[in-house]
């Protein structure tokens, strides 16, 4: 499967990664912004009613560069999960490798290689890798593992695959390996759909789906488990594991966020 992303339910996600037309509007908007909010600020200090000197100008200098190209857009980008006022507008999202919206982290090291890829370079840079790179990735993209994806249009609601309880205690236990890409979405379409299937279809490609995704579990389920619950299980416990999973790297990475801003020990957090 060259296209989409495969969730732990077997669930085939629309990612494909976005035009370049709509990569560089999303980016153009995106620069021409920061670029509006660091002019207004220059032209705020530069006709304040004060003279600072000539290296708190430089340091006022230094900071509203680093807020233009490093801390705004991370910080945006962080907030919206990839969904910038660019992006919304050019009806992209920049996403994980894996699909999933990215955090401080991937923001950060975007933010910090576009200052040389984007700004240093006028872009140039930047246009080059996304017209080489299959994906359209930037260098900023390659170093964070993001990408670009189409997000316009509304996903279709796809329903849940229920735990069935005579397995429960058993799936939380089992050592449930990841599935092929191809083996997960033809369980799920089978699971979802075993009840318009034709009796003696539905029993052979049941059992054809048990054995094989039986390879990947250990142990085995308890002996007369219907095909059709250990299939259902299966999935229902890879989404489960799959959520955890999530909100582990999430909690991760929130403390990463924290010690990055967190200042050296013995150093007291500034008074307001």
């Amino acid at each position: 499967m060259d296209e989409g992303i495969v969730t732990g339910e077997g669930v085939l996600l629309d990612a494909r990664p976005a035009s370049f037309a709509s990569r560089v509007l999303g980016a153009v908007l995106d620069l021409l912004l920061l670029a509006l909010v660091g002019l207004v600020a220059i032209i705020v200090l530069t006709t304040a009613d004060w003279s600072p000197s000539e290296e708190v100008a430089r340091i006022l200098g230094i900071l509203v560069t680093a807020t233009v190209m490093v801390i705004a857009p991370t910080t945006v980008d962080t907030l919206t999960r990839g969904r910038s006022l660019g992006k919304r507008i050019a009806g992209i999202r920049i996403v994980r490798d894996d699909g999933g919206p990215i955090v401080f982290r991937q923001a950060f090291v975007r933010a910090l290689v576009g200052v040389v890829e984007l700004w240093a370079t006028l872009g140039s840079v930047a246009l080059i890798s996304s017209i080489v790179h299959p994906q359209g990735k930037r260098l900023g993209d390659m170093l964070a593992g993001t990408y670009a994806v189409r997000v316009r249009g509304k996903a279709p609601v796809r329903p849940l695959v229920p735990m069935p309880y005579a397995l429960l205690g058993w799936a939380q236990h089992a050592d449930i390996a990841r599935l092929p890409d191809g083996l997960a979405l033809a369980v799920r379409q089978f699971v979802v759909r075993a009840a318009g299937l034709h009796p003696a279809s539905r029993v052979e490609l049941g059992t054809q789906l048990t054995a094989q995704v039986q390879r990947y579990v250990r142990p085995l389920p308890p002996p007369g488990t219907h095909p059709e619950a250990f299939l259902a299980a299966v999935l229902a416990e890879r989404r489960v594991r799959e959520l955890r999973s999530g909100h582990r790297a999430a909690a991760r990475e929130a403390e990463e966020a924290v010690l990055l801003h967190r200042l050296p020990h013995g150093v007291p957090d500034p008074v307001d």
